[in-house]
This record gives structure tokens, sequence and C-alpha cells, in this order.
């Protein structure tokens, strides 16, 4: 069989199989619990999927070498195999990992040996890489097949997918049910936006603040935003010049570039910025940086004075809540299409940019202010 075929077969079974695992072996299927479990890290989910597929494509090489690198007839390359098949197989079922190859990651990136159990891989949580190498080795050393761990795994995947939906739906059902007929205010929404800033690794949503403006404003002044670049690509992988680019609609042609930190701008930042302008073809005429931090006078200076220097265009420097607070004022009849639009962002999101723990603490929040 073909990989695809393969991965078709595996996601068969593992819909059919019952919601406990049939692995008898307690220490495996423990292994296979926590990997599947760590939702901080997913690449140990995407290295044994890789693996895994790469040992019953070709059941002559070896699941712990995965690497090119390594020469010798029983070694394969583990990337291709993640980045031409598992990533569609992922977002086709909509599956809790990694939307990017696990083997770009600081931890699996150029290795040119084994992955045996023998070797320290330097990641967090250690416990982690420890027991998906160990897993590597059960399949290597026969104690169990490719096929039997990739089926639980799946399994275990399409659980947590199916119960983390099923947690949103609830809390959608909640907000329904709470919605009221007084809309919540312009300052009920900055406060509601602010909160959710506020939990932990939140960096993406500085971003979807301002893309939410522009979806639910945007055709009213003939602007649109390009889609969003993954979060975690850079731009120079994406060709991105910014983390939300603006386009006069029925124009592809970037108008606006918004850029998001969750500190301080520096002078680095805005010559970084400089750099991006010059190379955009055709220039763009606004490049505006969002931050969640402190803003420096003398840096806002500096970045006004680049008007010159980058012939016409304009950068600088605004406060993210600042922005959401006039921005809703401005357009006080539209505060909640922005809302909805934010909220549709935010869930829309894979989890690896925006954590299911985010999306459930927006609603949850959301939720709270309206029923106040």
């Amino acid at each position: 069989m073909k990989p695809d075929e393969w991965l078709d077969v595996i996601f068969d079974k593992a819909c059919k199989a019952p919601s406990k695992s049939r692995i008898h072996n307690d220490a495996i299927r423990e292994r296979i619990e926590f990997v599947r479990r760590c939702m901080s890290n997913r690449a140990g989910v995407r290295l044994l999927m890789s693996c895994l597929l790469g040992k019953l494509d070709k059941p002559s090489v070896d699941p712990r070498k995965p690497y090119t690198e390594i020469n010798g007839k029983d070694c394969f390359s583990g990337r291709a195999y993640d980045e031409q098949y598992i990533t569609a197989f992922i977002n086709r079922h909509h599956l809790p990992a990694n939307q990017t190859t696990a083997f770009l990651t600081p931890t699996l990136r150029n290795i040119a040996h084994p992955l045996t159990t023998g070797i320290e891989l330097v990641g967090r949580p250690r416990e982690l890489y420890q027991k998906t190498l160990q897993l590597l080795e059960d399949v290597a050393e026969n104690r169990i097949t490719a096929k039997e761990v990739f089926v639980d795994i799946v399994r275990n995947l399409i659980n947590i997918r199916d119960e983390q939906q099923a947690r949103i739906n609830s809390l959608l059902e909640s907000l329904k049910r709470s919605n009221g007929v007084l809309e919540p205010s312009s300052e009920d929404i900055v406060t509601l936006i602010r909160q959710h800033l506020a939990c932990k690794n939140s960096s993406r949503l500085p971003v979807l603040v301002i893309a939410a403006a522009y979806q639910a404003v945007g055709t009213h002044f003939s602007e649109t935003i390009l889609p969003l670049k993954s979060h975690n690509a850079a731009d120079l992988q994406t060709g991105a010049l910014g983390d939300v680019e603006v386009c006069l609609k029925n124009d592809n042609e970037i108008a606006t570039v918004y850029e998001m930190k969750m500190k301080r701008v520096t002078r680095e930042d805005i010559d970084a910025a400089i750099l991006k302008i010059a190379r955009s073809a055709p220039r763009i005429q606004n490049y505006i940086f969002i931050t969640t931090d402190v803003i420096e006078p003398s840096i806002s200076k500096y970045a006004a004075d680049c008007y010159e220097r980058t012939d016409g265009v304009e950068i600088a420097i605004l406060d993210c809540i600042g922005f959401l607070r006039h921005f809703l004022h401005f357009f006080h009849r539209y505060r909640s299409l922005y809302l909805d639009s934010y909220q549709k962002l935010l869930l829309s999101e894979a989890d690896s940019a925006v954590s299911q723990a985010l999306k459930e603490a927006f609603l949850a929040l959301r939720h709270s202010a309206e029923s106040d």
C-alpha cells in the first residue's frame, strides 16, 4: 500500500476502535498515553506518526533512523513523510497536533544519528522525548507493531479532538442562552480582550485583535486583510511583510502592514521593518507596530523620523488596547460584530497557535461578561 492508503486504513481502524486501548502491554500503553496527552509539546506525536508511517511503507527501515544523513539501507527521511503525508492527514481530520513538521524543531533538526534510547534529546518536557524514543525502540525491537501503535495514537487523538469540540460546543451553547437584550458596551469588550491578553501563552492574540477589526468593518471602507500566515513560521520563510497585511478591495497590493509585539518595540525592530519596506514591491504606505508593552517616546520619534528615509512610508507604534478602544468607539455600531469576528478567528486558529485552554478561556470570559 501507498502511504496515503496506509493512513486511510489507520484512521478507519482508529474510528472503529473502542474508547479504551487494545494494547495489552501496560508500559507501552502508558507511554502512548503520555505522548498524546502532552499538550505543551506536540512534536512527539508528529515524530512518532512520521516514523511509524515510514516503517509501514517500507518494513525494512528502522523507525529510529528517520534521517538520510545516517546513511544505510535501513534509514529514511522522516521529514519527507511528515511534510508530504502527515500534515495533510492531520488537517483533513482536524487532529490536535502541530501544523508544521516536527523535524524543524530545535530538538529534532540537524541530527545525523539514530534516535535510540541511549541518547539525550535536549527539549522539554524531558520525559516526552524519553517516552517517544522508547516507543520507537519498542517497534524496532518487535515488541509491538508500527500499525498497533499508530492506530492507538490516532484513536487517542480522535478522542481528544472530540472532547475538545464538545467543551467548545457546550461553552457556545451557554453563550446563546446568556445573550440578553443589551449588547456589551465598547468598554466591556475592551475589558474582555484585556483579560484574554493577560492569559498565558497569548502571543498570537494581538494579531487576532487587529485582524478582527478589518473583518468587522473592512468592507465598509474598501480594505481587506490577506489570509493570516502561520504563527510558528518566520516572515522570511512565508514571505510576509508583517503579521496582518491590508490590501485595498479588489487589489492584491499591500497598503498597510501591522507587526505585533508582546514586548517593547526597539530601534532594531524599526530597522528590520525598513528593510522589509525596501524589498516590498510596490511600496507599502503604512507600517504599524502594535505593542502590549510600554512605548518609549524616543522610539516613537525614531519611527516618525523614518518618513523621509523610507521615501514617504509612515512607521508608527500603537498600544494594542489603545488601538482597540479607539476602534470600538469610532465604529460603535459594529462592536458586537467585532466581538463575533474575534471569536470566529480565535476558534479557527490551530491549537499550536492558540491553545484549547485559551479558546475556552475566552468563551468563559465572554459568558461571564454577558451574563453579568
